[in-house]
């Protein structure tokens, strides 16, 4: 067997596997590793308090002198967000397109470590080469300009990330490079790592030009306000809805931070057109009527803090809802937030505002492509080995039999997890050892230190409350009776008789001299549930008097 045939690539993946967000792939040939991708996942309901969820960096920090750089497939959340957190572990120089660019300098100013980072803006015909790989980009639609796909050139064949990806014919924006996608196909692909997001969508996606009549046709019939709502990160939309309101003689206020931030830039870098007067402040809406007024905001996921919830709720400084107001909600839940997006339009509709989503009108169409788009990605690459990457397990799954499809050996197609090491060459492929590949938590400043018990308490005092139990002592002996303090557990004032009770059970244990504060927890927590079913959080604390 010669030299070669006894050599791996090693691909890793360290985020966006079982899961919607964090993506993170590592290519790795001998002493060289090619990171693609640094996002970050946004919290579900469970995580109480957490800000960000971001992959674990710690084969990235053990193997720092072997990392050749960052490469960035576009300039979603999912895939720049956790960016600056990479950085403050290891230094990394990081190459990406125009917007992503821009939108990832935004991010390194606000954790001040722009002027030590290492930016270079690519396009479709760069070509970075190190000692052992090299790697080139290609041209892709998605719902953001600058979206690529990435091809890690190795000595024993081209690994392949096809980053976020549609085929669309007759898109906003970005063409997809057909031909340089047939010719890298042509010219052999060892592996192929390829968007899961909708395989479980038959058929091919819905054209964004098509979205962009609907929404004109939608904003040329309301005689009120417009308030549209969809991912400040959704350029091509965005445009859309600027291009509707030009043609509808509407003036474009923009709500949100995010969405104040994002356009700014793509006017800047010509990614956003619109003539001089199209956008006023925030405090000129006063100064135009209902019917000329178009408002682009954050929030259409539901999120608590963002524009369109606070407007639900009358919380916004500026915005109300007023009578004629319609409410258009430009996009379509990622999946756990279906619930708070229900809760927001339910608020709105009562606040009196018309509400239209996708499910009512043709206004959004995803950026991911359906399973004929897969398929064809797939024929065009040809390759040896498949990856189904950025999805749930049931939509990898799905990936993994579309490729079946597509005359790919079921062998030769890997449902991987995220810190899985899969070795392949051009005749084998097997997954081996695994590098650690946990979620990390961010809260606040603290990055990492949250743990599983703590996330459990906070579950528990957001269901059941928190019941605090003070005990004087002096000289060993027990000064009156235990004082208790309820906060979301129950009203004390109305709780007399259950307040007495508790007091009891706590007296009768503390008569056993021996018993520690863990047993007199447990004793406690045993009565309250037998007596309520609920399990609040208990603290129990003695104060020695002097």
């Amino acid at each position: 067997m010669t030299e070669i045939d006894t050599e791996k690539v090693k691909i890793i993946p360290l985020g966006g596997l079982g899961e919607v967000g964090k993506n993170m792939y590592i290519v790795e040939f001998k002493n060289e590793i090619i990171i693609i991708d640094s996002g970050i996942r946004f919290p579900d309901n469970e995580l109480f308090g957490i800000d960000y969820i971001i992959p674990d960096y710690t084969y990235l920090v053990e193997n720092a002198s072997k990392v050749k750089g960052l490469f960035i497939t576009h300039g979603h959340e999912d895939h720049i967000g956790g960016i600056p957190f990479l950085l403050k572990s290891i230094n990394v120089p990081i190459y990406a397109g125009k917007l992503a660019v821009g939108l990832i300098k935004g991010k390194l100013e606000e954790h001040n470590l722009l002027r030590e980072a290492s930016l270079h803006e690519i396009s479709h015909d760069t070509i970075v080469t190190f000692n052992e790989v090299s790697i080139s980009f290609f041209a892709t639609t998605h719902s953001i300009p600058d979206s690529f796909g990435i091809v890690v050139d190795t000595p024993l064949g081209k690994v392949v990330h096809t980053g976020d990806f549609k085929f669309d014919f007759s898109p906003v924006g970005q063409e997809p490079d057909l031909i340089k996608m047939g010719e890298i196909g042509k010219n052999g692909v060892l592996c192929l790592l390829s968007d899961s997001t909708n395989s479980e969508k038959p058929g091919f996606s819905i054209s964004e030009q098509l979205i962009g009549k609907n929404i004109l046709d939608i904003i040329q019939k309301q005689t009120g306000r417009v308030i549209f709502a969809t991912f400040a990160s959704n350029i091509y939309r965005l445009q859309e809805a600027i291009n509707a309101s030009i043609k509808t003689n509407r003036k474009v206020c923009l709500i949100g931070r995010s969405m104040e931030k994002n356009i700014t830039l793509a006017r800047e870098l010509g990614y956003i057109i619109a003539p001089p007067g199209t956008f006023i402040t925030v405090n000129e809406i006063k100064d135009y009527p209902a019917n000329e007024i178009t408002i682009l905001c954050t929030g259409s996921q539901g999120e608590p803090f963002a524009a369109l919830s606070r407007i639900s709720e009358g919380r916004h400084r500026h915005i109300h809802v007023i009578p004629g107001d319609t409410i258009i909600f430009s996009s379509s839940p990622i999946p756990g937030n279906g619930v708070a997006v229900n809760r927001v339009i339910d608020k709105l509709a009562r606040a009196g505002a018309e509400v239209i989503s996708h499910k009512l009108s043709h206004i959004h169409t995803s950026g991911h492509g359906a399973q004929e788009e897969q398929k064809l990605m797939i024929r065009l690459m040809k390759p040896k080995h498949f990856i189904p990457i950025h999805g749930e397990f049931k939509m990898q799954k799905m990936h993994q039999s579309l490729a079946i499809q597509c005359d790919i050996p079921k062998e030769n197609t890997f449902l991987m997890d995220n810190g899985d090491v899969l070795e392949i060459n051009e005749h084998t492929g097997f997954i081996g050892s695994k590098v650690p590949g946990n979620s990390v938590y961010i809260d606040g400043n603290s990055i990492g230190e949250i743990g599983r018990s703590v996330l459990q308490e906070r579950k528990a005092l957001s269901e059941h409350g928190m019941l605090s139990v003070f005990i004087l002592r002096k000289e060993g002996k027990i000064i009156g009776e235990p004082q208790l303090i309820s906060r979301g557990f129950v009203f004390i004032r109305d709780s007399v008789e259950l307040m007495k009770d508790i007091r009891q059970s706590v007296t009768n244990e503390l008569q056993h001299s021996s018993i520690s504060e863990y047993n007199l927890r447990k004793k406690l927590s045993d009565f309250i549930y037998h007596k309520t079913k609920r399990n609040p959080l208990i603290i129990t604390k003695f104060i020695e008097l002097s």
